[in-house]
């Protein structure tokens, strides 16, 4: 069998996708060096707690912006840059290595920016779900797993669509984020869990939703659609 010797090693991701790793890689990098005492000397040691009060979205202050209309508007950032933030590095590379594998199957059939939209918009409103929808939450939300699961609820999008045009059961489409979210439960009972999974599967139902809109025809569909009414 001929083997091509100039292929990349590796497969090539979309671009949009290393936009979105990036920061997050960085952002890991910088604060595991740090907690072993190679970077920031003796203070590097608190750079994660310091990182979490800076990017990490608290519930109390979402619920008085939510109160305020949004003021202060400079702590918006809150609701994506919690992305940015893990508890450890093994918090961070699990959601490092599901961002790259779903961002590269979702970002070689949606444009730049409808992955753009998908990851931004699932960080929000699972941030959104966890800080408004959950009574006398204190705990800041950080990691990049609301994204992570918009992404999954693109990938059922074009599962779920893929099955409706052969005429086969659509919802055989949502077996994955069943037996993710089985998963969670299992680890939920065995070793105590918060309230992240609101986030998770809030960011999930966004990224599904967001792709009727933003996936490949989407919004002239949705148009159609609307037409036919």
């Amino acid at each position: 069998m001929d083997q091509d010797h100039n292929a990349p090693p590796l497969n090539p991701l979309p671009w949009v996708v290393w936009v979105l790793a990036l920061p997050v890689i960085a952002m890991e990098l910088v604060l595991s060096l740090a907690e072993r005492g190679l970077v920031g000397g003796a203070q590097g040691i608190g750079w994660r707690l310091q990182a979490v009060e800076r990017f990490g979205m608290f519930p109390e202050l979402l619920k008085y912006q939510w109160e305020t209309g949004g003021q202060p508007v400079a702590e918006l950032h809150r609701l994506v840059s919690h992305a940015l933030v893990h508890g450890s590095f093994t918090h961070a590379i699990f959601a490092v290595v599901m961002l790259l594998a779903l961002g590269k199957w979702v970002g070689e059939i949606f444009r730049w920016w409808g992955v753009l939209i998908v990851v931004l918009g699932s960080a929000a409103i699972g941030a959104l779900a966890y800080g408004l929808l959950v009574p006398d939450l204190r705990a800041p939300l950080i990691g990049a797993y609301p994204a992570v699961y918009g992404l999954i609820g693109a990938f059922t999008f074009q599962i779920f669509t893929n099955l409706a045009k052969v005429g086969a059961n659509k919802f055989r489409a949502f077996s994955l984020i069943g037996a993710l979210l089985f998963v969670q439960f299992l680890f939920g009972v065995l070793f105590g869990a918060g309230w992240d999974w609101v986030a998770d599967v809030a960011g999930f139902g966004a990224g599904f939703l967001l792709s009727f809109v933003v996936s490949p025809g989407g919004f002239q569909r949705v148009l159609d659609q609307m037409r036919q009414r």
